[in-house]
């Protein structure tokens, strides 16, 4: 991706400030500057937790609390950074600049996706649950490639910037769309619900809806990166009712638990690049870009999602998962076969994580790939006349 000079300037100047510009979803002036005081920053209770405390003379952060049931409307046109004409917020939240009008913004070229300013962010020094570890002096802390702290300036510039480690942030980077269409797809998504005969999921872990006796997955990545915020906001996805069964109520029971955690897993896995790899600071970045739970400490504005009861086992979650896909034979032609994914896609390697970002990730990345191996091996559909 071809970054500016300016762009670049404004992201060592404060370290990672205008990774907002054209995403006007968290009401804060930077996502990542330096802060007065505390050498951690603010610890919060999860996607419905209150208050961030600020380390030793630090600041006390002010917790989010959700989005307030915000409809499936409002997130798709949030994700894709279209803007609110009707929000209340201040004319700089979200423009990478504070109430002064002092710091960044959008930069001149800046185009219509988030990827143009989603450029220079850094592997940062992060607790196991994300959240950034500053330093004595109240900047955050880049890594380089074999995890080691990078020393910084007296204005918490990377002294040697060519040691930083960027953050890929892949599909992951949802560009813009006219509101008219975000509204319609928003409205497909709740009237599949709606409508659904039963539900189930995939390998991967994705939703397989049932209307009039045809399956239908969503597998688009906006809709499951909308999915994605809504579950991890305010845990229920808002303007559905009741849905068959009784496996998917936490998505509609109007409260935040561990079962829309890790429900969202599959919908985030979805929304991103299928091949490469999920990275700890990439799920981070991206739940403070889209406003999931988070806490300004100072000028610094970041995700606090607490993952202590979060647990994660490769064998016991895929060993007993099969799916149907396209196998070459030793003549060259492909025949449909059934395979175990646990050991088609993990070589029967068992994983287990528990209490961290980092075994969320792993989960993450595990459902990325297992969707990469859907569609790479997919079994074509039979042709209808």
């Amino acid at each position: 991706m071809q970054r500016t000079n300016h762009l670049k300037s404004i992201f060592l100047s404060s370290v990672f400030a205008a990774g907002i510009a054209l995403t006007p979803i968290v009401s804060a002036p930077a996502l990542a500057q330096g802060h007065e005081g505390g050498e951690e920053a603010g610890q919060g209770q999860g996607p419905q937790g209150s208050g961030g405390q600020g380390g030793q003379g630090g600041e006390q952060g002010n917790q989010g609390q959700g989005q307030g049931g915000r409809s499936l409307d409002d997130i798709f046109h949030d994700v894709a950074g279209v803007p609110d004409e009707d929000s209340d917020r201040p004319e700089w939240a979200g423009s990478g600049r504070g109430p002064d009008g002092d710091g960044g913004g959008q930069p001149d070229n800046a185009g219509s996706t988030r990827g143009d300013v989603y450029g220079d962010l850094y592997v940062i020094l992060r607790d196991e649950d994300g959240v950034p570890i500053f330093t004595e002096e109240g900047w955050v802390q880049p890594l380089d490639a074999d995890g080691n702290t990078i020393p910084l300036d007296e204005e918490g510039h990377p002294v040697d910037e060519t040691l930083t480690v960027e953050v890929e942030m892949g599909r992951l980077n949802v560009g813009r769309a006219p509101s008219s269409v975000l509204t319609r797809r928003a409205d497909e998504v709740i009237g599949l619900l709606q409508d659904a005969e039963a539900i189930t999921t995939d390998a991967a872990g994705r939703l397989v809806i049932t209307v009039d006796g045809e399956d239908f997955t969503i597998d688009s990545p906006l809709e499951n990166l909308a999915l994605y915020v809504a579950l991890m906001t305010d845990g229920t996805i808002s303007g559905v009712g009741d849905l068959p069964g009784d496996d998917f109520d936490f998505m509609t029971d109007g409260e935040y638990t561990i079962e829309d955690l890790e429900g969202a897993i599959a919908f985030l896995a979805a929304a991103t690049d299928k091949t490469g790899s999920f990275t700890t600071d990439e799920i981070a970045y991206i739940d403070a870009f889209l406003g999931i739970n988070t806490t300004t400490v100072g000028d610094v504005t970041y995700s606090v999602v607490d993952y202590g009861d979060f647990t994660y086992d490769r064998s016991e979650t895929y060993s007993t998962t099969d799916v149907t896909i396209l196998v070459e034979q030793p003549d060259g032609s492909w025949e449909a076969e059934t395979v175990n994914v646990y050991d088609a896609v993990f070589g029967g390697t068992d994983y287990e994580g528990a209490g961290t970002l980092d075994a969320y990730t792993q989960a993450a990345d595990d459902a990325r790939a297992v969707v990469n191996f859907i569609h790479e091996y997919e079994v074509p559909a039979p042709e209808t006349n």
